[in-house]
């Protein structure tokens, strides 16, 4: 058996079939890992969320802000400002009440005994260790699963931008969103910065990398994540950076987190600048 983790497909469902070929991906054998943000700014994310729904269990993603924005379109409409026109087709689809059921019980981070890797979308705040990371992911898992209209009305916004663990109700879970689906830098208190969409170079004077925090308390603990195209491809101890930008015209990543192997890519074609 083979785990691969693949990056952001953002509705490259053409490119997600071929990377899947290249890598001899079977589904009875093999695991699938994907770091979320399947739908939004592609060609077909109906195709692919029929896709990795069918995978069943041998696949797993976690939810990304796109996913996110998809389930807000479909529960929480009229808080959406901006309706992605890629996204109503898989509203108008007519397995769309059961594959937006499915994508709301999916996981905001993943892990699972035997692997030593954690999956997640973007980022950690640096003042959770794995254990609080995990615990507010399911807070608001069941909150997702419960009653999504509210939590979905309650989900935009930047603020509150730093961890506290007396933050309550939709504060607690929007902060929870923020980090685990929106996060790229933070400034050196910890706080969230999620206007920086560009490269680490051209991060806002006095912010890092989330990954960077001198004091992030998960530095031990190995990670996958997506979500920052600009980016690239990252490959430092303990962490692996998976969203080259497919949907951008960069490529699409996969990588074997069961064996010391270098990282697949597909080339993509694109001419759409990197920032989602």
């Amino acid at each position: 058996m083979a785990l691969y983790a693949i990056g952001d497909l953002q509705g490259c469902h053409a490119q997600f079939m071929a990377l899947l070929e290249r890598i001899r991906f079977d589904p009875a054998r093999d695991r699938l890992w994907l770091t979320g943000d399947l739908v939004n700014r592609g060609p077909d994310s109906l195709a692919v969320l029929r896709e990795v729904k069918s995978l069943g269990d041998c696949a797993t993603t976690v939810l990304g802000n796109h996913d996110l924005h998809l389930l807000a379109m479909a529960f929480a409409p009229r808080t959406v400002r901006k309706r992605e026109r890629g996204l109503e087709a898989v509203l108008e689809a007519p397995d769309a009440s059961e594959l937006l059921g499915w994508l709301a019980a999916r996981p905001l981070l993943h892990r699972e005994r035997g692997v030593d890797w954690t999956l997640i979308h973007a980022g950690l705040p640096p003042q959770w260790t794995l254990a609080q990371a995990g615990r507010c992911a399911r807070e608001v898992e069941r909150a997702l699963r419960s009653d999504p209209a509210t939590l979905l009305a309650q989900m935009y916004g930047d603020g509150p931008d730093l961890w506290s663990p007396r933050l309550a109700g939709a504060d607690r879970l929007r902060f929870t969103i923020n980090a685990l689906t929106r996060l790229r830098v933070v400034d050196g208190d910890g706080r969230l910065v999620l206007s920086h969409k560009g490269t680490i170079e051209d991060a806002p004077v006095g912010c890092l990398p989330w990954f960077r925090h001198p004091a992030r308390r998960t530095h031990k603990d190995p990670l996958v994540f997506g979500h920052w195209s600009a980016l690239g491809y990252l490959a430092e101890p303990g962490l692996r950076g998976l969203d080259t930008g497919c949907v951008w015209g960069g490529a699409l990543t996969a990588l074997r987190l069961d064996r010391d192997c270098g990282p697949v890519r597909l080339p993509c074609s694109g001419s759409r600048r990197p920032g989602g």
